[in-house]
C-alpha cells in the first residue's frame, strides 16, 4: 500500500512537469496566453472592438487593391483579405525595415511558416483577415512576402492619420 501512495504521489508530483513540457510543443496555445505585443505599427486588435472593415483584394498580377488605407490613431479595423488569385497570397504589416528583414528570411528558409497577429495567409480564392489596433500615427507598409512578390511589387501603405 505504501508503495502504492508513493507511485501517486509521484504521478501527482510530475502532471504539471507533463503539462509545461506538451505546452512547449504548442506555440498557438502558449501564445494564445500572452498578452499582444505592441508593435511599432500597433498591437495586435480584439474584434469586438473593431468598427470598420476594410476590404483588400490580392491578385496574381501582385498587386493589393487598394494599395494605401487611412486609419486613424487609435482604431481597431479588420483588414478583410481577398485573394482573388490562383496562387497563395499573404498580408504582412510592420515598418518598411521590419518588412524588408522577414523577406530575406523568407528567402533563406522559404517554407518558414508563421502566424504573428500582424499576418494573415489567404489560400487561393479565398477569404483571410486580420484585426489590427492602430495606436501610433505614422506610415506603415504591408506587403506579400511569398515568393517573390514583394519583389514584383506587391506591397502597399497604411497612413495612420492622428486621432482628432
Amino acid at each position: 500500500m505504501k508503495l502504492f501512495r508513493t507511485l501517486i504521489a509521484s504521478a501527482l508530483l510530475a502532471a504539471p512537469l507533463f503539462v509545461l513540457a506538451h505546452e512547449a510543443h504548442t506555440p498557438r496555445a502558449a501564445q494564445a496566453a500572452l498578452p499582444p505585443e505592441q508593435q511599432a505599427w500597433g498591437i495586435a486588435g480584439e474584434a469586438r472592438a473593431v468598427r470598420r472593415t476594410i476590404d483588400i483584394a490580392m491578385t496574381d498580377e501582385m498587386r493589393f487593391t487598394p494599395s494605401v488605407i487611412e486609419v486613424r490613431e487609435g482604431e481597431t479595423v479588420r483588414l478583410r483579405l481577398r485573394n482573388r488569385g490562383k496562387e497563395l497570397h499573404e498580408l504582412v504589416l510592420g515598418t518598411r525595415a521590419t518588412i524588408d528583414e522577414h523577406a530575406e528570411q523568407m528567402k533563406k528558409h522559404p517554407t518558414m511558416e508563421h502566424d504573428d497577429p500582424w499576418m494573415a495567409h489567404v489560400k487561393a480564392g479565398r477569404t483571410g483577415e486580420l484585426v489590427w489596433h492602430f495606436n501610433r500615427p505614422g506610415d506603415f507598409d504591408f506587403a506579400c512576402l511569398v515568393g517573390d512578390h514583394y519583389e514584383l511589387g506587391m506591397a502597399g501603405r497604411v497612413r495612420v492619420l492622428p486621432a482628432r
